[in-house]
Order: structure tokens, then C-alpha cells, then sequence
């Protein structure tokens, strides 16, 4: 009771030690300050200032406050509240406190025996319940008031964030306040509550309210299983990722973090990388299994090399057009990291063929290899590769004139497994491409570009690799429309065949369509003796055709070409006017407009 009608309640929030140590200097023998000790040390001048009680009363009150007064010991004290006087005042006095400044029945502490917690050490002391005052004075939501305190400086003594009574509750509430002024009067005379309780009450039902909000609230993304934004931010680029989206708050910072995008780096195209990134990574993310750095001209050898020694679960290493780099960077990724299995390094002028023995030596898992425009790779290297990589299933060569027939036959007699096989612009002639005919799984061969290739050996490698389904003869002058009719004929997979800068003319295409049933891609642009019949035969009788390429025919019209458009609409047909057409249309969809091109 004496929390409720205190000026300065004991045990609440943030008391400054000044204002403890006058409490306890306060000659009280009841449990922290009560109504009495607020009358006796109150610095009002008098008690209708404060408290909206009758005259009578606070006449009472006051007698009973000097009587209070000259108490001297606890033995006093308990003669003074079971004496007739207190009997017949005190009660009358509580009774005549508003039902507004009592709380419910469940905020009141009954004590069989009330002793001093100061003067007596029978009763271990609360500790202050650390809660925020709050400045609500006054009635509270939905017309009603707080029923815990009113305090005589007009400030609520309960914490702001205690849940507002529903209005369903409203009934219930003012029975609780009956029931508690009830109790109070018949209680032991001696009975006080504590405010300590009630506030830790408020305070437990506030907060699982908040909680209960929170945990309903699952209109925010972060709500969402940190799988499911894994796997949105693994669509997201290194740059995305690192420069967006970790810099949203911690959580996003944490998932970008994630081990798992860090196994399979993409720097491709920054400039800005440079070897001590690359340190940084090997030294942080031993787990790193992709790494891309093409375009990246400002990795040197020590980058790399500091990145394969600390990463030796490493898969896919590619750096196109990394010029700067020497044997020196794929020799460390040969030796450190053996279970290698893509190495695409194209259009890196110091490559040797020191480096390919390594990888020979080290890396029997390699199964892809891409050495395009490595002007200094020979057949001593590539053969060391081939003996060493039995598992090897995609060779990529391009413009590599040291690379003979020497080196095609050794990756036909040791690597069965091969798949795709392309030695563009490469010194390789016929009798060196006669070997893959022992290559059974072969699907796609890239023969462009061969100065001695002869319509004999690609018939024969068309007949016995049953398995191919994309050739490319491009730029092969001697190919010519018999060749074409035999691969037409014998090629029962194929669905890609290009032929652009070849000796054809219309019975070529005539023949595909009339012999073949699964080529779907035919590329026949440049061919100077292409004319309207052909295109519109190989249109009318193919039923597996689905692209015709007749760029720079310039004997097909584009009337012919719009009129096949029309009426074949599922066969996409290339012509330099078809491209641009396409193109713009793709820009209208895109929100692209002559208008806005202009102004910009």
C-alpha cells in the first residue's frame, strides 16, 4: 500500500544515490516508505495539496502521522498498528483512499509478520527493479486510468510500455479494483504491497506482447528462411553482393559472408583487383574450388600464386586475356592443386609448354582445357598433357601454329572420353584429324578454318563418331555440296552444321533438307551461290529446321526472306535486315524509344 500512495517509491528505476541515502536515513519500521512516511517526510506543505482526500481525513491522518513520529523500535511500532487507534482510523483511512490509486488484487503481498528492513535483518532486501519512469498522469486509452499510482508530482510510476486494458477487460477490471480495496480492508493490519512486483508484472506482459508482434510481423523479407536468401543473393555477383547488398545491415552482411559464395569467385572484368585481394581471399577462404579472373589486368603471378598455395581444393581456374601472367602462375596452380579439373587460360602470350607438363604431372583429374591463341604452347606440351590426363574431355585450340597432327593423334589415342574437340586456325591437316575417328563419345567437332582438310575425312569422321551432334566447318573452302549431301545423310545425330565461306551452293541446302531429319541449325551465310530456291527448299521440305543463316547471300532477295517469315514462322531466318529488325524489337521491349535515344 505504501508503494502506491509514496511520493518517492523504494525499489524503482534510476534513484540518484543522493535520494537513497536520505531513505535511508528515514526512521521507518514498515517495509520501504509507506503512506505515513510520505505525510511524516512529504516536503508539501500540507496533505490536500496533494492527495484528493476529504478534510476529515486528512485531519486523521495527520494525528496518526505525529502519533507515528515518536516511535522509537519495531516493538512500538507493532503495538502502534495493532492498537484500537489504528483499528479505528487507519482502516477508515484506507478505505477513504480513491479506488482509483489501488491496483488489482494480484499486485498486493500479504506479510504475516511486518518487520523493518532496515532495522532488522530477519528479511533479505529486494533489489530495485531498473524500469523507465514514464510521464502518463492522467487517464489512460479507451476512458480509463491507471490503476497502480498517481503520484503527488504528477508522474506514473509504471513503466510506458505496459499493455493498454482491452475494452473487452474493462468490466473485469473495475470488479479486480472492488476486490483489492476489499482485501485491503480486511487484511492484516499490518499488510503493504510492493510496487517491485507490479512493475515486473507489467513489464514480463509488455514485452511478450512486443515479441508476439515481432514474431507476427512477416511482411519484412529478413523473415524469410536464410536459405531461401542465400539463394536469392547467389543470383548477385561478387560486386553486387560485396558493394550492395552486405552493406544493407548485419544479417545480409552475414549471409553475404556465407562460406558458400565464397567457394566460387567471379572477378572478371575488375580492374580494380589486384594481388592483395587475391591474398586477402587465400587467406581467409581456404575453400575457395572457382576462381575467375579474366580481364583482370592488374593480377600478376604473385596473386595467383599465393591464391592456388592456401586454396588446394581448387576445380575451375580461368583467366582469359590475362596477358600479364607467365608460366609461372599456372605452374603453382598445377603443383598445389591436384584435384584441378578446368583449366581455361586463352589468349595468354607467355604460356609454355613448361606449365602444360606440370599440369600432365600433377592433375590427373583435368577434363577440360582451353588453350586458344597461346602462341608459345607446341606439340611437346600438349602431348605431355594428353599422356598425363587420361580423363580429359573437352580440347579447345585456336590459332595455336606450332600445334600439328602430332598432337591431335595423342589426344585420340589417350583420352577416350573426349567429347568436344576444336583446333581452330591450328597447323593440323587432314591425316591428323582422321584419329578422332577412334573417339566414340565425340558430340561437337570445331574444324575451322583447316587449309588441308579434304571432303574425305569429314565424311569419315561423320560416318564412324555416331555421336556428333555439332560440326563446324567454317572457312573450309574445299568443302563443297557432296560433302554436304554425305553428312546429310550419315550424320543420324547431328542438329548444328555450319558452313559459312564454303564452296556450297543450293543442292547443299536442298540436301539437308531432303535427307536429314535432325539438323536443326544450318549456318550457310556468305556462300555467294546461295540463291532463292535454295532457301526456299531446304524451308518447305525440312520438318526439323529451326534456324537458316543467309547473312551476306547476296543472290537470296529480302522480299523471298519476308515472304518465309510469313509463312514459316517457327524457322528463324538471318539476313542483315532480319538481325536489325529483331533488334529493335527487343529495344521496344525494353522501354526503348526513337524519342528518348534522341534526346539523350
Amino acid at each position: 500500500m505504501g508503494h502506491f500512495l509514496s511520493k518517492n517509491g523504494y525499489g524503482l528505476k534510476k534513484k540518484t544515490r543522493k535520494l537513497r541515502k536520505k531513505k535511508r536515513r528515514r526512521n521507518c519500521f514498515l517495509q520501504g516508505p509507506c503512506m505515513l512516511c510520505f505525510i511524516v517526510h512529504g516536503s508539501s506543505g500540507t496533505l490536500e495539496d496533494d492527495w484528493p482526500f476529504e478534510s476529515g481525513c486528512a485531519a486523521a491522518v495527520s494525528k496518526l502521522a505525529e502519533r507515528y513520529v515518536t516511535l522509537n523500535s519495531p516493538e512500538e511500532c507493532a503495538k502502534f498498528l495493532l492498537s484500537p487507534v489504528w483499528e479505528g482510523q487507519g482502516r477508515n483511512l484506507l478505505s477513504a483512499v480513491p479506488t482509483k490509486l489501488i491496483g488489482p488484487p494480484a499486485l498486493f503481498c500479504e506479510y504475516s509478520e511486518m518487520v523493518c528492513k532496515r532495522k532488522c535483518a530477519d528479511l533479505q532486501r529486494c533489489s530495485p527493479r531498473k524500469q523507465p519512469r514514464c510521464a502518463f498522469p492522467g487517464p489512460m486509452e479507451n476512458g480509463e486510468e491507471r490503476g497502480d499510482a498517481a503520484a503527488p508530482d504528477s508522474h506514473c510510476l509504471l513503466p510506458s510500455i505496459c499493455p493498454l486494458p482491452s475494452s473487452s477487460s474493462s468490466s473485469s477490471s473495475s470488479a479486480s479494483e472492488e476486490d483489492g480495496a476489499t482485501a485491503g480492508r480486511h487484511s492484516d493490519p499490518g499488510g503493504a504491497t510492493t510496487c517491485s512486483s507490479s512493475s515486473c508484472c507489467c513489464q514480463t506482459e509488455a514485452s511478450e506482447e512486443i515479441k508476439s508482434t515481432e514474431n507476427t510481423d512477416t511482411s519484412h523479407i529478413n523473415q524469410l528462411p536464410s536459405s531461401i536468401l542465400l539463394k536469392v543473393f547467389s543470383h548477385l555477383s561478387v560486386k553486387e553482393r560485396c558493394l550492395a547488398a552486405s552493406l544493407v545491415c548485419k544479417y545480409w552482411r552475414d549471409l553475404c559472408l556465407d562460406f558458400q559464395f565464397w567457394k566460387q569467385i567471379d572477378l572478371s572484368g575488375l580492374q580494380q583487383v589486384k594481388d592483395d585481394l587475391l591474398v586477402k581471399i587465400a587467406s581467409r577462404r581456404q575453400n575457395v574450388t572457382e576462381i575467375n579472373i579474366s580481364d583482370c589486368r592488374n593480377v600478376q603471378d604473385h596473386g595467383v600464386c599465393a591464391l592456388a598455395s592456401n586454396c588446394a581444393g581448387l576445380i575451375k581456374y580461368t583467366a582469359y586475356r590475362c596477358k600479364q601472367l607467365s608460366d609461372v602462375s599456372l605452374s603453382t596452380v598445377a603443383i598445389h592443386c591436384p584435384l584441378l579439373q578446368k583449366v581455361h587460360v586463352g589468349n595468354q602470350d607467355k604460356l609454355t609448354d613448361h606449365a602444360l607438363k606440370l599440369l600432365g604431372d600433377h592433375c590427373k583429374e583435368l577434363k577440360d582445357v582451353h588453350f586458344g591463341q597461346c602462341y608459345s604452347i607446341s606439340d611437346e606440351g600438349l602431348m605431355s598433357l594428353a599422356q598425363g590426363c587420361n580423363k580429359l574431355q573437352r580440347i579447345y585450340m585456336q590459332e595455336n601454329k606450332l600445334v600439328t597432327d602430332r598432337s591431335v593423334q595423342a589426344f585420340a589415342e589417350h583420352c577416350p572420353d573426349l567429347q568436344f574437340v576444336g583446333f581452330m586456325g591450328c597447323s593440323v591437316t587432314s591425316q591428323g584429324v582422321i584419329h578422332l575417328t577412334r573417339l566414340q563419345h565425340l558430340s561437337s567437332l570445331d574444324l575451322r578454318h583447316i587449309s588441308e582438310l579434304n571432303n574425305e575425312t569429314v565424311m569419315e569422321v561423320v560416318r564412324k563418331c555416331r555421336n556428333l551432334t555439332s560440326l563446324n566447318l567454317c572457312l573450309n573452302w574445299t568443302i563443297n555440296d557432296r560433302c554436304v549431301e554425305i553428312i546429310a545423310k550419315e550424320g543420324r545425330s547431328l542438329k548444328e552444321l555450319y558452313l559459312v565461306s564454303c564452296k556450297i551452293t543450293d543442292h547443299a541446302l536442298i540436301a539437308i533438307g531432303q535427307y536429314s531429319s535432325t539438323i536443326e541449325t544450318v549456318d550457310a551465310g556468305w556462300c555467294k551461290e546461295i540463291t532463292d530456291q535454295g532457301a526456299t527448299q531446304i524451308a518447305k521440305s525440312s520438318k526439323s529446321l529451326r534456324y537458316l543463316g543467309l547473312m551476306r547471300c547476296d543472290k537470296v532477295n529480302e522480299e523471298t526472306v519476308e515472304r518465309l517469315v510469313l509463312q514459316y514462322p517457327h524457322i528463324v531466318f538471318s539476313t542483315v535486315m532480319q538481325d536489325c529488325k529483331r533488334t529493335l524489337e527487343r529495344a521496344y521491349q525494353m522501354g526503348w524509344s526513337p524519342n528518348t535515344s534522341s534526346a539523350s
